[in-house]
């Protein structure tokens, strides 16, 4: 079979960066023959791939080359999808299209990915002869990693949500944003912890809160501290109070799902952020149709993907393995706290965790990628 040439956009990126990297620990390069992109740095050396490949960064812009990939994998942002992504049908290019933006992801013609919850959705749209597949929100994909089992046995009614998103959710400024407000935090206390040990906590406290308050503290991205603080509001506003990082909860969840009749389910979130770097975490109040019992609810649960890990309602395996500094770095996306609620033997909580960077971004591209070259 004659391997098939594609083409990557902002593989520079956080995201991009993850894809190469888990595409390079994976071989995964030997498959096809590679063309690197820029929109900056156009002519200097590509990376260095080890495989068959173009050795020199080519325009992202240059419509005639973009037309002869069989597959472009765009993590470059909605700006440029809104740009190329028009253009580049009207020349009537068949490649496939696979991207990281939100900017296509609710199209008729697109579909969500995430292959180990809608593998055959996904398997039938490419005999249907979809092109153009989209990586989903990175809650709502790590969501549906964690509860799959729940879905794939039809079993759930509601879930109220709510997140806790790291920094990563708006990218590699907002980590800095972070790591910035961390060092100025400590320029400020520095001195009194060396000189003053005995100082009281309150008096610290207020230090540090009164130099939050101040406009020295770097806000660029958040426009609020985020250090010592959480951010009770991600996304613009759409409708009916909710933010657009809430709206995609129901929206997102039940387009993955292959969802089309009147009656979706109902997924209703409330989103924070929070000082975390690259993790996400999320807590879930969930009515089952029908009353199961918890050890039931776990084996479904642990035995509907290989990355999904659940974690015993216990406290040293909670701040164990149910943190994100326990998660980061990994596929695995475990799912504890799991109980019986008060309101009903219907309802269940649950807590789960994953690396926003990996299920919830650059993973489901690689192996959308794979399974189109392989």
């Amino acid at each position: 079979m004659t391997k098939k040439t594609v083409g990557f956009v902002g593989w520079r990126g956080m995201v991009g960066s993850v894809l190469i990297n888990r595409m390079k620990k994976n071989h995964d390069f030997k498959h096809f023959h590679s063309i690197f992109f820029s929109t900056s740095q156009i002519g200097k050396n590509a990376p260095n791939i080890q495989h068959s490949q173009e050795f020199r960064l080519q325009n992202a812009w240059d419509i005639d080359l973009l037309h002869s990939l069989d597959i472009i994998v765009t993590c470059q942002g909605s700006a440029y999808s809104n740009i190329i992504y028009p253009k580049l049908n009207k020349t009537g290019w068949t490649g496939y299209w696979i991207d990281s933006a939100s900017h296509l992801r609710m199209n008729k013609d697109a579909i969500i990915i995430l292959d180990p919850i809608n593998y055959l959705f996904i398997e039938n749209s490419i005999n249907n002869g979809i092109k153009t597949f989209v990586g989903g929100n990175c809650t709502v994909s790590l969501m549906l990693m964690s509860l799959g089992g729940l879905f794939a046995h039809n079993l759930i009614e509601k879930i109220f949500v709510s997140t806790y998103q790291a920094a990563s959710g708006y990218g590699a400024r907002a980590i800095y944003e972070l790591i910035t407000q961390i060092k100025q935090i400590y320029n400020i206390i520095d001195d009194t912890l060396t000189k003053s040990p005995a100082m009281k906590i309150l008096e610290l406290e207020n230090k540090i809160t009164t130099f939050s308050k101040t406009d020295k503290l770097a806000t660029d991205c958040f426009k609020a501290p985020l250090i010592c603080n959480i951010i009770p509001w991600i996304g613009n506003y759409m409708c009916h109070g909710q933010t657009q990082e809430e709206w995609k909860g129901q929206a997102e969840t039940n387009k993955i799902l292959n969802y089309t009749d009147n009656k979706p389910i109902i997924i209703d979130s409330m989103c924070a952020r929070v000082g975390a770097l690259r993790c996400h975490s999320q807590s879930f109040m969930i009515k089952l149709k029908k009353n199961i019992p918890l050890k039931e609810i776990e084996t479904i649960l642990q035995s509907h993907n290989k990355w999904v890990k659940v974690i015993p309602n216990e406290a040293i395996h909670s701040l164990k393995q149910l943190t994100p500094v326990g998660v980061s770095g990994t596929l695995t996306v475990p799912i504890g706290r799991l109980r019986k609620l008060n309101a009903g033997k219907k309802y269940i909580s649950a807590f789960s965790v994953g690396d926003q960077l990996l299920w919830g971004a650059a993973e489901p591209l690689r192996r959308m990628l794979i399974k189109l070259v392989t």
